[in-house]
């Protein structure tokens, strides 16, 4: 009897330990997703942009796009979500372009032109090069770079600020951790997987003192709302939350013209404070 016991809980502990192996090795799999196709560049919207190749600190060599826009002191430090790549932003391009702010976007480690596999502290190491960049070889000025960071890219974007403390930060449909994701995608069994990574964006928000902007939509079918709250109460002030609509993917394009009026109305007032 006793040894039953035993040759039970030894096949449970062994089938755990064999789960956990396989769900480690398929995780960058299920967080990552990136494309190499062009889709559409700059030119195709009418907006001059420079190619730019930049290189991390740990030696790989990233694709991103330099969009100028005329007489402007302001650029956008644009960090885009989990799938595709830098062509398919073009709409939020346009959007921070109308807005008479340059655009600096840059493709992770893994994704469109860039070399490389993506992880989270790839990802992390992507952003301080692109960060480097446009204070170093475009000498803009610590308080004009708007940090802007999309879903995953809200993740990066908030890593960045943590550690560089920007003026402004625009967080848009972002997880607080990649624990909570795991707690909504799988109920139940998630505290028993180990996770690699952490995207622990609500920790890090405790640490930043930028002014922040924060949209996310109810109807988020990806990232559920109560993220984005979660998000906020960690945040510390100044702060603002704007509620968008329709989904995860078109929440910005569906709350025109009101979203862009919310970032022009965020960076306009904190260039006054």
């Amino acid at each position: 009897m006793k040894g039953g016991i035993v040759i039970t809980v030894l096949s449970m502990i062994g089938l755990w330990l064999l789960l956990n192996v396989l769900m480690y090795a398929r995780q960058p799999a299920m967080v990552f997703f990136p494309t190499a196709d062009v889709q559409q560049t700059p030119a195709e919207l009418g907006l001059a942009y420079e190619d730019v190749h930049l290189s991390t600190a740990d030696g790989v060599t990233l694709h991103a796009w330099y969009v100028p826009a005329a007489n402007s002191k302001k650029v956008v430090l644009f960090f885009h979500g989990n799938a595709g790549n830098i062509t398919h932003r073009g709409e939020s391009i346009d959007i921070f372009h109308n807005l008479g702010w340059s655009v600096f976007i840059v493709d992770y480690r893994g994704y469109g032109s860039s070399e490389g596999s993506p992880d989270e502290p790839g990802l992390y190491q992507d952003a301080r090069a692109a960060w480097q960049f446009l204070m170093q070889k475009k000498h803009y000025a610590h308080d004009d770079i708007i940090v802007f960071g999309r879903s995953l890219g809200g993740v990066v974007a908030a890593q960045l600020a943590y550690e560089v403390q920007p003026r402004h930060l625009i967080l848009e449909s972002t997880l607080s951790s990649a624990r909570d994701m795991a707690d909504r995608i799988l109920p139940g069994i998630s505290r028993l997987l180990f996770s690699r990574y952490e995207f622990a964006t609500s920790e890090k928000l405790a640490g930043i003192r930028s002014r922040i902007l924060m949209l996310h939509s109810p109807d988020d079918e990806m990232i559920p709302f109560e993220q984005a709250q979660k998000n906020f109460r960690q945040a510390n002030e100044p702060k603002s939350f704007i509620t968008l609509d329709g989904g995860h993917n078109e929440g910005f394009l569906l709350s025109q013209p009101a979203y862009s009026q919310a970032l022009h109305d965020f960076v306009t007032a904190g260039a006054t404070q």
